[in-house]
């Protein structure tokens, strides 16, 4: 029967993941209430002191508890659970590093990490810098024709007094030891399964595979540092509200030779007092008078390129809807242009004198209903 143990972490009170100052400071609190000395006579005192040693002794050694917090006892203690299981350890020999490789060709790495025998459990891989993301406020112009504007970024980059190495100028770091500047660790133990090999980070070095004695003052040690910068950005024409534009490598640097990450620039059209916009297509309304309407008229139309003349027909009704070719947005890559649409409605004239007025009814009057098509056929359905 396999012995029966408490978590260690549970036996000195801490969460998973607690820090090297918790564990201490948890270790001298229950080592003061439970120790011999302060409890003569009482076996449970005496038990419970022993158990918080051997918890303190795993939990405070970084080796031991990267070992404890991926296999549990077994990963301390290779007699733990010996023998349970009718002899299933005979002879065996797993090495946990080749089991990662060859479930991380089947399932994409994801047993890997588990595993610590893929790439990906390596501190030392190369790393790709993380994306940043950003935003420019441009005018509907602009989004239309295309501009060049200047964005400011805070990224991190090699820290230029160290240029990387996170040392002091004029010194070098040191190849760890432990590892041999692998900055991972081999370990072969024996388990209820037999023994097997596995693949943690350095607890030496921390991954790092060196160990450096006089930090860069700058950086502090890490190789990098946040610097701000100011990058031009060629928007191109018939870009949209909220389309985003990547810059291939202007993210943050990558760790350990990786490469650097992108920058994301999401684009926001400013409103336009005139146009709307759809697809390629710009959309606007035009007042016209009852004379213009009525008898036709050449109108200036406003564009993107400028005023155009455009003559709408006699009897233009207020609704229509006219077109301007070619007087749209630019297309995206080279695409044709598209067009504007223009949508006339009749502005009723205020204000009118005493003889605007009369002439106005005179006029009225000398119509009659023949000259109101639309008009006379939806009242006359309900004469019907």
């Amino acid at each position: 029967m396999a012995e029966t143990k408490r978590d260690y972490y549970e036996v000195l009170g801490l969460d998973r993941g607690a820090s090297e100052d918790e564990i201490k400071k948890a270790y001298k609190k229950l080592a003061r209430k439970y120790h011999p000395d302060l409890n003569p006579g009482d076996k449970t005192a005496e038990q419970k002191f022993k158990e918080i040693n051997e918890a303190n002794e795993v939990l405070s050694d970084p080796q031991k508890k990267a070992r404890y917090d991926q296999f549990g006892f077994a990963g301390v203690d290779p007699s733990y659970g010996a023998g349970a299981g009718g002899g299933f350890t005979g002879g065996m020999d797993f090495d946990f590093g080749d089991l990662g490789d060859i479930f991380g060709s089947f399932f994409g790495g994801g047993f890997g990490d588990g595993f610590g025998g893929s790439s990906r459990s390596n501190p030392n891989a190369p790393t790709r810098g993380e994306s940043l993301r950003t935003s420019v406020n441009i005018t509907f112009e602009e989004a239309c024709f295309g501009c060049e504007k200047e964005v400011i970024i805070e990224r991190v980059e090699p820290c230029d007094t160290c240029k990387g190495s996170g040392c002091e100028p004029g010194t070098t770091a040191e190849i760890c030891p432990d590892c041999q500047g692998r900055g991972v660790v081999q370990r072969r133990q024996q388990t209820p399964l037999g023994f097997m090999s596995t693949t943690s980070p350095c607890g030496r070095c921390g991954g790092r595979g060196k160990i450096i004695h006089r930090p860069c003052k700058v950086c502090g040690g890490r190789g990098m540092a946040r610097k701000r910068k100011t990058l031009k950005v060629n928007i191109p024409a018939g870009i949209d509200n909220g389309q985003t534009i990547s810059l291939r490598g202007q993210g943050n640097a990558g760790k350990n030779g990786g490469p650097s990450g992108d920058l994301l620039i999401v684009i926001s059209v400013r409103p336009h007092d005139v146009f709307r916009r759809e697809g390629t297509s710009i959309l606007c309304e035009a007042p016209i008078t009852f004379a213009q309407a009525a008898l036709g008229a050449e109108l200036e139309i406003p564009t993107i390129d400028g005023r155009v003349k455009y003559a709408i027909p006699e009897g233009t009704q207020s609704g229509d809807v006219f077109r301007l070719k070619g007087k749209g947005v630019p297309g995206m890559g080279g695409r044709a242009r598209g067009d504007q649409y223009v949508t006339v409605y009749i502005e009723t004239p205020r204000n009118l004198t005493r003889e605007q007025k009369a002439a106005l009814k005179k006029f009225s009057e000398l119509l009659g209903e023949k000259n109101y098509e639309q008009s006379k056929s939806f009242f006359g359905k309900f004469k019907k």
